[in-house]
Formats: structure tokens, C-alpha cells, sequence
């Protein structure tokens, strides 16, 4: 199988809250994390455009959805950020319901959701993946951070923090850095785009029979 590969990436647009989303596309991959978890870097990273997502060297800073249109047929989605300690109450619950209202949408196909390898993870962490449970988006955790720490002790702390999280015991390790994990994930994202664009022809192909 010839390895999947983002040949096309652009800034699309970004979405506020009570803004309206593009016009869905039959794959939407989602990126969410604690605030400088690595988001950015990874868009970056997989895209091979180091200027695509704009890294913010203030935590937080984010609030926007921002679309990402690659290979001109599918979006990559980056979150804004969440655990940052400056946040009011109100900011943190505004965050909470414009989040939540995106994941439950039924836009978003799959979820990367980012923990950082070097900590266990935080409450946020653990009420986000809540939330994916509870919304039943497929999800693929990603253990950003991998060459801070020595490689013979990558699987086994991204696999430990996965669990710590209270989701089975597997996290992909990863570098946007040294590129560590890069493979696997453009593996992975080559498999939801597929599965995703027959879901869609399938659903398609139900309706025009339903018309017959």
C-alpha cells in the first residue's frame, strides 16, 4: 500500500463561537489539547509547512476553530487550547460549551487528542476525553513531546499516560522536533480519510435507494 502523504495544505478559515462552520467535507480530523501541548507543531509537522498554524507564544491565546483544507478534500481542525490557569471561570465554561458543542456537532469523523509525555495527565485532559466517550467520536491519543525523554522509555510513558487517562493503554509517541511518530500518524490519518470517504459513498448510495 503506497504510504499516504499531504501533498496540499492551506489556512481555511477560522470559526468563533455562534459562527457558522465551511460546508462539510465527508472527513474532519480534529486536533485538541491542553494549552502548548504541541498543536500547532504537529500541524506543521504533518504538513511539512512550518508557517501553516501560527505557534502562540502566549498559552491560551487561542480562541478560534481554525480549518485546515489538505489535499483539497478533507479538514484538519485545530482546537483552541484549554487548562490555561489565567482564564476566568466564565472564559474557562464558554470554552467548555463552544468545545463541546463542536465535538457532539457530528463534524469532526476523528479526534487527536494530545497529552504531554513527561506528566500524568491533568483533570482537563481527563474531562475532554470524557466528553470524546460521551460524544462516541473515534479517537487517537498522541503523546506529544517524545525526545524530551530517552527512546527506550517513549512507548512505555506514552502508554502509561494514555492509561493514567482512563483510556486503554496505547498513545502514539511523538515529536514534531525529531518527527518521531510521523509515519504512524500519516498511517493513521491515510485510514480515517478512506474509512470516512466510503462511510459517506455508502450513506449516499442508502439515500438514492430510499428515493427509488
Amino acid at each position: 500500500m503506497k504510504q499516504f502523504a499531504i501533498n496540499q495544505a492551506t489556512f481555511l478559515t477560522s470559526v468563533g463561537q455562534g459562527q457558522s462552520y465551511p460546508a462539510p467535507l465527508p472527513c474532519e480530523i480534529a486536533v485538541v489539547g491542553r494549552s502548548n501541548v504541541g498543536k500547532s507543531s504537529l500541524i506543521n509537522c504533518l504538513t511539512n509547512n512550518q508557517k501553516l498554524a501560527r505557534i502562540s507564544q502566549t498559552p491560551g491565546k487561542t480562541r478560534l476553530i481554525n480549518y485546515f483544507l489538505l489535499n483539497n478534500a478533507f479538514y484538519l481542525v485545530d482546537l483552541p487550547g484549554y487548562g490555561f490557569a489565567k482564564r476566568s471561570k466564565d472564559e474557562q465554561k464558554d470554552w467548555g460549551d463552544f468545545i463541546g458543542g463542536y465535538v457532539a456537532s457530528g463534524r469532526p469523523k476523528h479526534l487527536f487528542l494530545l497529552i504531554d509525555i513527561r506528566h500524568e495527565p491533568s483533570q482537563e485532559d481527563k474531562q475532554m476525553f470524557q466528553w470524546t466517550l460521551y460524544s462516541g467520536v473515534p479517537f487517537t491519543l498522541i503523546a506529544t513531546k517524545a525526545d524530551k525523554i530517552s527512546k527506550s522509555q517513549r512507548a512505555v510513558a506514552a502508554n502509561k499516560a494514555a492509561k493514567l487517562l482512563g483510556a486503554p493503554p496505547f498513545a502514539i509517541p511523538f515529536s514534531s522536533e525529531e518527527k518521531i511518530g510521523k509515519d504512524a500518524l500519516m498511517e493513521r490519518i491515510g485510514q480515517i480519510y478512506q474509512d470516512s470517504v466510503l462511510q459517506a459513498e455508502r450513506k449516499t448510495e442508502e439515500e438514492t435507494e430510499e428515493d427509488e
